[in-house]
This record gives structure tokens, C-alpha cells and sequence, in this order.
């Protein structure tokens, strides 16, 4: 090792004091294994030896060392020491990026986000206020990991009600959004040595990059007409499978109920876990709605839902309903005291819900993005006939099928006038197989009231 203990152990130092120590030196050692600092094979210094260096007890040592051997970043062999774990040094990927506009962006019509310009300020300030005179004293500490129970209730409640979700409040944990979630799910799933997560072969890049940086294999699945090939399960072998089962993002179909049956055949069969993101579950519009996987099995699918569509993601508020055997252990990942969302929040979000605020909300979005889809396929037949659209019967987004070979140029002539939109390549695994698919993942959604009609005749603009 070119570093020595001596310079590794002042870094360690500075990490240790602004946490929990065991926590802190965890994290340390992590982030120098995961930064390159500790090389594959390097051998660690006993933790007798380590304590020492650091003024440590030896114990909080010897557990660091345990919590990374058991998520798979050390290996520990009696005779031969601690060491970091022999992993194949992954390159980064270049993906595809819309090119940046020449001057300020006219119209975003980037898949991701509702109407922001739509969030129901008065509603949600008199839940708020609402929520606050009740609000009992132990709402201002930190309060319990999973979240609070009226929230938790609350949930279960509506979840069974909109989505047909098994949920009890103890089996719901609150968190930061879905990338939180994933966190501690990964977490978990490492600790309970898990090294491959099956995914699909076209999803959001920020969800497979943070199950990689903690070590965990991405195999994808492939796709056709009737959703994700949920078959290849029994060949890679995974240890858990994420999907978005009802509006696969972002290619827009549902799974076929022959493959929802197989997949939780699968998790029965071999014990491993479906993770079920249903990210715009409240979005239907032509047809009835997809029920959650969810209750086919709750037992080996954990779903995950999130305020970010129906509301807006700054209020950073999600769920996931586990698993019995698997919510107390992503209760503890999340930490006994809860940081990451505010218990007012929470009770707001409860009282939104409760009082009916939340149900007529989502009926009132849910008729305006309606009505911007229909204008679009209207608009777009009528001056880019070509272009055919998909994955339109639900959500905030659509697929704009494009002639082979012009992606890339449409995406760089629409941000030449302004207008951000998002390449299908862009969302595609980078070992996923099968042909490439040249087309645009549009979000109507996004732009405000007042500038869908610009934004509309900007985008045919550049596909005629």
C-alpha cells in the first residue's frame, strides 16, 4: 500500500468525529476502498493494531471490520487477515446526454416531474396548520426510524384503498424518496449477502449507479411487448429484482400478467426479493388500473411509492411497505435517530391524505395531464406523422418512436431551439442486449399551464 496507516489514520480521524464512531470509521473505510485508496488484496492492519493507531476501542474496530466483510467490501480468512475484497474495477459508463441549449432552456419536457406550478399551496399550508396544533411533543424529536405511525396509517389505509397494497403501519417505513429507499434496501440486501440485483434494461441510471457503489452485480433483463423477460431470472440468478411493474419506466407498458405470476413464482422459488417501484401508480387514463404487484405476494415484494408525481419531489417524501422479515432490518439501516424526514412533514402529508385533500388533487392533475396527452398525440399527427407515440395509456411521460439513426441529431436540434427532451439511449443499461431503439421519452408533464401550448409547437417544430 503506498499510503501509509500513519496518513490513512488522519483521514480516518476527521471522518470518526462528525458521527457515530463505529459509524464513522465504516463509512471511512468504505469510501477508501471505494475511492481507490485501499487497492483490491491490500491487507488491514489487525484491529488490535488499528485501535491502537487511532485511539480506539478495539471493539468498534472489530465490528467496522464485520459490518464491511458482511456487504461484501472486505473478506476476512482466518490465517490470512482481513483484506479488501478482491471486485473487478468497473468503468465508467459514458452515457448519452442531451446537449445543452445554446442559450437559456425555453421548455423542458424532460420525463421525471409533474407541473411543479401545480402543487396545491393553500391546501397543503391548512393541512399544515392543521397538523401542527395537533401535533403531540414527541413529533419535535427524532422520533421513530420508520416514520411517524399517523403517516404510517394513513398510508395503509389509501394504499390498500387506490393501489390494493398489503400494508400495515408496522411494515411501513417513511423515506427520503425512492433513492433513499433504494439505499437502505441495498444496505440490507447486502448484509444479507445479496451480490446481484437483476434489473430492467432501460431505467434510470441514478438507480443502477447506487446499487453498483455498493458492490451489487446489475444484471438486465431484457423487453419486449409484453413488458421485462422475467424468464432470465432463473438464469442470472439474482438475489433480488427491481421493476416497475405497472408503467415500466420509461418504455410505458405494464407487465403482462403471465409474467407478474412468474416473477413472484421466481422470488416463492428461490427466496429472493422483487422490488416493485410504483413511481405514478395514481396515473391511469385509458384503461383500468394496474394493480401493485405487491398483493400478489407481500411477503417477497417490497413496493415502493413516493409523493414526488402527485405532489412534487421537493417535499422528499416516500414509503416502502416490507416484508415482514424485512422491515425491522431497514428500520435499523435507517438509523435509530431519523434524519432524513421531518416529522411535520409527515403529519402534514397525514392530514393531506386524511381529509380528503390528496384524492382531489390527484383527480384534478390527473384530467390535466390527461388533456395535455391527447393534445399531444393530436399535435403530433397532424404535423409530425412519422413519429409514432407509445406508453401513453398511463403516466406523465410518452415514447416518441424515431426513424433509426436520428436520435442524437433530434435531441441536439431540439436543444439548439431551446427545448430539452431526453433520448431513449439515454435510460438504456449499458449491457443491455438487442437492438437499440432511436426515440425521445418526452414529459408532458412538466412544463407549467402557461407554457404547454409553446412547448407543444416548439416540439413539433423540430420533428417536422
Amino acid at each position: 500500500m503506498a499510503d501509509s496507516w500513519a496518513t490513512l489514520g488522519v483521514d480516518l480521524h476527521l471522518d470518526v468525529g462528525s458521527s457515530g464512531v463505529r459509524k464513522g470509521l465504516t463509512d471511512a473505510l468504505r469510501e477508501a476502498v471505494r475511492g481507490g485508496r485501499l487497492a483490491p488484496g491490500t491487507r488491514l492492519p489487525s484491529s488490535r493494531s488499528l485501535a491502537v493507531d487511532l485511539g480506539l476501542a478495539r471493539n468498534t474496530v472489530a465490528d467496522a471490520y464485520a459490518d464491511l466483510v458482511a456487504e461484501g467490501w472486505l473478506t476476512a480468512r482466518q490465517g490470512s487477515g482481513t483484506r479488501v475484497a478482491e471486485r473487478a474495477v468497473s468503468r465508467p459508463v459514458r452515457r448519452p446526454t442531451p446537449p445543452r441549449a445554446r442559450g437559456p432552456v425555453a421548455y423542458n419536457l424532460s420525463p421525471g416531474t409533474g407541473d411543479l406550478a401545480a402543487f396545491p399551496r393553500a391546501e397543503w399550508l391548512k393541512a399544515y396548520r392543521r397538523a401542527l396544533t395537533a401535533a403531540p411533543i414527541e413529533a419535535f424529536g427524532y422520533g421513530d426510524p420508520r416514520g411517524r405511525i399517523e403517516l404510517r396509517t394513513v398510508l395503509a389505509d389509501y394504499l390498500a384503498r387506490v393501489r390494493g397494497v398489503y400494508a400495515e403501519p408496522d411494515r411501513i417505513v417513511i423515506c427520503s424518496g425512492t433513492v433513499h429507499g433504494l439505499i437502505l434496501l441495498a444496505q440490507v440486501l447486502r448484509a444479507r449477502r445479496v451480490r446481484k440485483v437483476a434489473v430492467e434494461s432501460y431505467g434510470l441510471a441514478i438507480h443502477r449507479d447506487l446499487f453498483t457503489e455498493r458492490g451489487l452485480g446489475l444484471p438486465p433483463l431484457g423487453f419486449d411487448e409484453l413488458g421485462t423477460h422475467t424468464r432470465e431470472l432463473g438464469r442470472t440468478r439474482p438475489g433480488a429484482v427491481l421493476l416497475t411493474p405497472a408503467h415500466q419506466f420509461p418504455m410505458g407498458l405494464p407487465l403482462s400478467p403471465q409474467r407478474r405470476a412468474a416473477v413472484v413464482d421466481w422470488a416463492r422459488g428461490s427466496g429472493g426479493v422483487i422490488l416493485e417501484d410504483d413511481y405514478d401508480g395514481e396515473f391511469r387514463y385509458d384503461r383500468q388500473p394496474v394493480g401493485a404487484l405487491q398483493s400478489l405476494d407481500p411477503d417477497h415484494v417490497v413496493y415502493m411509492g413516493t409523493a414526488s408525481k402527485a405532489l412534487a419531489p421537493g417535499l422528499r417524501l416516500g414509503w416502502l411497505v416490507l416484508p415482514a422479515d424485512l422491515a425491522a432490518e431497514v428500520a435499523a439501516a435507517k438509523g435509530v435517530e431519523d434524519w432524513y424526514c421531518s416529522s411535520l412533514d409527515q403529519l402534514t402529508l397525514a392530514e393531506f391524505i386524511a381529509s380528503g385533500a390528496y384524492d382531489r388533487h390527484v383527480r384534478g392533475t390527473r384530467l390535466r395531464y390527461r388533456r395535455r396527452r391527447d393534445q399531444l398525440v393530436e399535435a403530433l399527427a397532424a404535423r409530425a406523422p412519422g413519429v409514432r407515440v407509445s406508453g401513453i395509456a398511463a403516466g406523465l411521460h410518452a415514447v416518441l418512436e424515431l426513424p433509426p439513426g436520428t436520435e442524437q441529431s433530434v435531441v441536439q436540434a431540439a436543444a439548439w431551439q431551446g427545448l430539452s427532451v431526453t433520448g431513449l439511449s439515454y435510460f438504456r443499461h449499458p449491457e443491455a442486449s438487442g437492438a437499440v431503439r432511436d426515440a425521445l421519452v418526452l414529459g408532458y408533464g412538466r412544463p407549467p399551464e402557461h407554457a404547454w401550448a409553446g412547448a407543444l409547437d416548439a416540439l413539433c417544430g423540430v420533428l417536422e
